[in-house]
This record gives C-alpha cells, sequence and structure tokens, in this order.
C-alpha cells in the first residue's frame, strides 16, 4: 500500500503541482481513508519529500538504460531531454519552483542530489564527445559540466522564464542547441544540425 500511496501521489503532484495537491485529493483518487496514508506517510511534507526521491531515482534509472543504448553523445543529449520531459509531463506544474517556493528545504536536498548525479553524467557525455571528435578537445570539462547544471536550473525557475511565455520543453532545446554550438566540432555539427533539421519538421 505504501508503494500505491507514492506513485499515485506522485503522479497527482507532476500533474497537478505539489502544492495544490491535497491528501484528501490523493486518498480520493485511491477510493481510501486519509487515515491509510497517515499510516505511512505522518504528513504531506514527508510524502513529498518521498515522492522527490522516487522521481530522482526513476529518472536517474532512466538516464542510466539510456547511456546504455552507446548512442552518439549528441543524439544521447536530446534522448535524455526528451525522456525527462516525457515523466515529468513537460514540467507544466512547474515542481521546481514549487519545491523551492512552498518546501525549500526539500528542494536543496534534492539540488545536492541532482548536482552530483548531473555532474557526473555530463562530464561522461563531454568526455565520449571530445573522444569521438564530436566536441572540442579544447573545453574545461568542469567548467562546462557545472555551468550545465545551473543553467538548466534557472530555465525552470518563473522568476525569469515565466510558464506563461515559455514551455520548458521550448525552453531545454534552445539551451540544448546554445550549449552544443558551443562544443561541438564541425563533425559534431553535422550531427547536431541534422537533429535540429528532424525536430523542425516534426
Amino acid at each position: 500500500m505504501k508503494d500505491k500511496i507514492l506513485d499515485t501521489a506522485t503522479n497527482l503532484f507532476l500533474n497537478y503541482g505539489f502544492k495544490s495537491v491535497t491528501m484528501d485529493d490523493i486518498a480520493h483518487n485511491m477510493g481510501i481513508s486519509k487515515k491509510t496514508i497517515y499510516q505511512h506517510y505522518p504528513n504531506k511534507t514527508k510524502l513529498i519529500e518521498a515522492s522527490t526521491i522516487y522521481t530522482s531515482n526513476v529518472i536517474n534509472n532512466g538516464i542510466n538504460q539510456i547511456c546504455k543504448l552507446n548512442k552518439n553523445p549528441i543524439e544521447e543529449v536530446y534522448e535524455i531531454k526528451r525522456f525527462v520531459m516525457k515523466y515529468l509531463k513537460n514540467e507544466k506544474t512547474s515542481p521546481q519552483y514549487q519545491l523551492q517556493k512552498y518546501y525549500p528545504k526539500i528542494f536543496e536536498k534534492l539540488k545536492k542530489n541532482k548536482f552530483n548525479i548531473m555532474i557526473s553524467c555530463v562530464k561522461e557525455n563531454l568526455m565520449r564527445g571530445i573522444s569521438e571528435n564530436l566536441y572540442r578537445d579544447s573545453i574545461n570539462i568542469n567548467f562546462i559540466a557545472t555551468i550545465y547544471f545551473h543553467n538548466v536550473l534557472i530555465l525552470k525557475d518563473q522568476e525569469y522564464f515565466s510558464a506563461k511565455e515559455f514551455s520548458i520543453s521550448e525552453l531545454m532545446d534552445h539551451y540544448l542547441e546554445y550549449h552544443l554550438r558551443g562544443l561541438c566540432t564541425p563533425k559534431g555539427l553535422k550531427i547536431l544540425n541534422k537533429i535540429i533539421d528532424k525536430k523542425q519538421l516534426n
């Protein structure tokens, strides 16, 4: 039951937002009483904390599976973006923004965890890109990986990029092109341009 509650709550949070979904909503959706939920999660904050950890683990496992496909590093970046956007429902409820505003302690804890995982993933992608002559060998891997992480966070901050003006998926496409054009060799640019041209036709 605990896992079912977590799965249902996570789905509702991602669809409607951490702030707007109540314990009553979760109980009603599952056809159970709030008392049953409280037997496993003493309050909404604990449930949200568990949900963010669960979401992070699912995304990390999905990214690991994509990395095992051995796509070229440029295609891999876009495949990871596609997977994350799909799982997070294109972040239409701006989960990061709501966590940061209403549950700052959970947000900061999640941010540190995401940093450690994403830095490792980005560094590996950069090193493979260099070895395959898709990225310039003069880039500073530590700098690029760190700036990439923080820029992605900024894209999801509605104080800078309003959801009414920009969709997160569009922002990520713009940012990935910006990011990759600064890294790519002529060989890498050919691959990048093909990906962008294909996306524009779809």
